[in-house]
Formats: structure tokens, sequence, C-alpha cells
């Protein structure tokens, strides 16, 4: 706003025939109006930075997150790994499968509407791609917009931005081999209608020699943004992951973390868990045991799940 102009002096000029009158008869002065105080100009409010998509993909050597926003560049950006991811707000730990954990925060930026709907899609979605696995909200509180990505391998990135749109890009290498593995998922359309097998598989790409621990890894992220649009479902039984996996002379044990149970069903996370390890030609037998360290065969020569994974 540009300050207040004085009043014109033309409007404060006094005729001479009236100057004449006062000057013969000498009278109290009428009081002339103060000048408006000149103030700076207030700076317009920044508008505000509104994520309307998130996207990855891999290209050559490596995998790319693009932040799209519709307004201005969020006022600030930056990532960096950490080893745990936190809820702003609520102080709540968030869980994102993956071996390391990119951090990624924007300020002066939101990811909802006047309505507070989401403007930018999921706010958790898995990627089949060699280092990106997740990608999940933190918070949109005060301002504040955050992100953690799941990756299968803390590896170098860089973080830079782009114009028409306005995009936040962040490439992270993947200086890595992978192979194609299995893991399975229930679908869920084929349940619904009684139509087995109940159980499918999709392929993912993982960082050999771990390829059985790669898969399960895989397997607790869930169905991407297209398999989940075929009906594709994890049934994860409150499991949030696993803790520890061993082979040894041809049995694989499990060792699920959350209170796991099958709530009455008959499918549970365990006819996912099973097939995904038995792919592998070292694994004969699946224990599966909850975070208590429970099974109920721990050493019989056969699959094995923990009672409360019962129906």
């Amino acid at each position: 706003m540009s300050p207040s102009r004085a009043r014109p002096l033309t409007a404060l000029t006094v005729p001479l025939a009236v100057t004449a009158t006062l000057l013969a008869a000498p009278a109290a002065a009428a009081p002339v109006p103060a000048a408006p105080m000149l103030t700076a100009a207030q700076p317009a409010a920044r508008p505000v930075s509104t994520l309307v998509g998130i996207r990855a993909a891999h290209h050559p050597g490596l995998d790319r997150v693009v932040f799209e926003f519709r307004g201005p560049l969020p006022a600030h950006r930056g990532a960096a790994y950490v080893s745990s991811l936190i809820a702003d707000g609520s102080g709540k730990p968030v869980r994102v499968a993956g071996d390391a954990i990119l951090r990624v925060r924007f300020s002066h930026a939101v990811g909802h509407d006047g309505r507070g709907a989401v403007t930018y899609g999921p706010t958790r979605e898995t990627h089949a791609l060699p280092g990106v696995i997740q990608v999940v909200n933190t918070g949109d509180f005060e301002g504040v917009l955050g992100f953690g990505i799941g990756l299968s391998r803390r590896t170098s990135y860089r973080m830079y931005t782009l114009t028409h749109p306005n995009r936040v890009v962040i490439d992270i290498k993947t200086p890595f081999r992978t192979v194609p593995v299995k893991t399975f998922l229930l679908d869920s359309r084929k349940f619904a209608s009684g139509r087995e097998p109940y159980t499918v598989a999709v392929r993912r790409p993982v960082i050999p020699p771990a390829t059985a621990r790669g898969a399960l890894q895989r397997l607790f992220a869930g169905p991407t943004r297209a398999e989940y649009a075929r009906g594709l479902r994890l049934v994860g039984s409150g499991a949030t992951g696993f803790s520890s996996l061993t082979v040894r002379d041809g049995v694989a044990r499990v060792r699920l973390t959350g209170k796991i149970t099958s709530g009455g069903s008959t499918y549970t996370i365990a006819d996912q868990i099973i097939p995904t390890l038995k792919q592998f030609p070292g694994i004969r037998w699946v224990k599966i045991y909850d975070h208590l360290g429970r099974t109920q065969h721990p050493t019989r020569r056969s699959d094995s799940i923990p009672q409360s994974l019962e129906p």
C-alpha cells in the first residue's frame, strides 16, 4: 500500500480579502487539520505452497522423486537421512519400509485444501523401484509439510527445483545391481467371490545376495497404487514388519513385530509370507514367530505359525 499523501496546499490557502479582514479584527485562528502520518507499506503475505502431486520413477543410475506444487515453491526445503520417522504434531513414530530413511521437509507449505482434504494423493505410497520402496507423509502441521522416503540402501542424493510447474526434485543414486523376485498379495476380488487361488504374485527388484530378506521387506510395503486399483491388498494381521529372518538347513524363521492376530479370518499374513519365502530354492519350511518369539511347532519339519494367527 502506498504512503498517504498530505492534503494539497491549495486547500489550505486563504484568499487575500479574507486575510485583510482577519488582520483588522483579530480573532482566534481556526485549527489547521494535522497532516496524516506517513507509514511504511506493509509487505504482502507470501502465498502458501500447496502440494498437488508426488511422482517417483527410475532413470538410468537413479530413482527420481518429484513433489509438484501449486503456487510458489516452498520457502524452505530440505532433506536428510534419519534413523526413524516421527510424526509432526503427535510425536508418534511413523512406519516406513526400507533399510534407509530419507526425511524431506517443506516450510510455508501445505498438503490439504480449505476443507482439510489431501491435495496430492495417497499419504502412503509403495513403489516398485530399485531404491525407492515407499513415500509416506509424516505431517502437515502449522505450515510444515513432511515426508519420509524408505529406501533399499543409503546412497547419495541431490535436491533441486524446477519451474512451470513448480517442482522440488530429489535424485537418489542407485549404484547397485538388483534381481527380480516375487511377493505374494491377496486378490481381494477373488477372495470376495470365493475364487481360488486368493494369493497372487507381483514382481519387485531386490539387491542380492539377501534376496529373501529383500522380498519380505517388499511384501510389507504392500501393493503399488496400480496394484491396489486391481484389488490387491496386504493383509497385515496386525504385523508392522519383521525384526529378523534367518535361513538354516532349509528352514526360514521369521520374527514379526506388532501385536498380530487373525481376527477370526482364515486368511492372514502367513498366507503371504510363506509363498514369498518358499520361492527361493534354499527354503523348504517357513516358521513364523510372534513378537514374543512364539510359534506352534518350532522344531517339527513343517511350516509353523503362532497361535494368534489361527482362525
